[in-house]
């Protein structure tokens, strides 16, 4: 069984589903493409304990609504996989409508750098996010501190990482919150935060990838972000550097 220390954690953000569009299934379909064995053919019960689905897409289809769609996994105790959907009813900058959060949880083992990518864009591109990320669990805990008010004030994130704005202090939804190991980064969003700059972004492009809708899947670093080590460090701190706007930091 995992902990959590061993776990990546993948959130994407999209706007909320519509009617019966197949946005829920694509982003399942998408997955299990991404990692070939993968099935996510069981859900849970109030006491916790698995329900096998014997026709999963069916059961998807009458539960989905525009909330989402309810929590699925793969019945494996060693390699645990999760994905559930929901909507949140802030939106994710001022004045901006609710959203729909895709959240999956696997164990960092699953799938190397490039099948990794595979998910966060099957995933990302089947809910029509705007953006989204895919952080190993400790590193993602920093970063949320980066948002995080402390009792005395404003956040004072870990090792030197900049402060960064709540949501609803942002002017754009397409404006990421902050970074992760890996990033999407819809076309919109890209637009938003002036990527790529050929000249800038010779780096991070020599890691990304161009999506089918014309988004981008950009990994900061080769293996997972750690941030004991102090190149990958160097490296969140260098992206923040180079794109103000996530996070709201290029607002007064």
């Amino acid at each position: 069984m995992t902990s959590r220390q061993d776990e990546l954690a993948i959130i994407v953000y999209a706007p909320v589903f519509q009617g019966d569009e197949g946005r829920a299934l694509a982003i399942i379909h998408g997955m299990e493409r991404a990692l070939p064995g993968l099935r996510l053919e069981w859900t849970s019960s109030e006491k916790e304990d698995l329900i096998a689905l014997p026709d999963r897409d069916a059961w998807v289809r009458a539960n989905r609504t525009s909330s989402g769609f309810l929590f699925l996994s793969n019945d494996n105790d060693e390699h645990p996989v999760t994905i559930a959907a929901w909507e949140n009813p802030s939106g994710l900058a001022a004045g901006s409508p609710p959203h729909v959060e895709v959240h999956v949880d696997l164990p960092l083992d699953t799938a190397g750098p490039d099948a990794t990518t595979d998910v966060l864009e099957a995933i990302a591109e089947g809910a029509g996010a705007l953006w989204g990320h895919a952080t190993p669990f400790k590193a993602g805990v920093e970063i949320a501190e980066q948002t995080s008010p402390i009792v005395e004030g404003p956040p004072r994130p870990p090792r030197g990482l900049p402060a960064l704005k709540l949501p609803e202090m942002l002017h754009s939804p397409e404006i990421p919150h902050r970074l992760g190991w890996l990033n999407y980064w819809s076309a919109a969003t890209a637009r938003a935060i002036g990527f790529p700059d050929q000249a800038r972004d010779a780096d991070l492009l020599s890691r990304a990838r161009y999506t089918a809708s014309g988004g981008w899947v950009v990994r900061l670093t080769n293996a997972p972000l750690d941030l004991d080590n102090p190149e990958h460090l160097a490296t969140l701190l260098r992206t923040y550097e180079r794109f103000p706007e996530i996070g709201g930091r290029s607002l007064p």
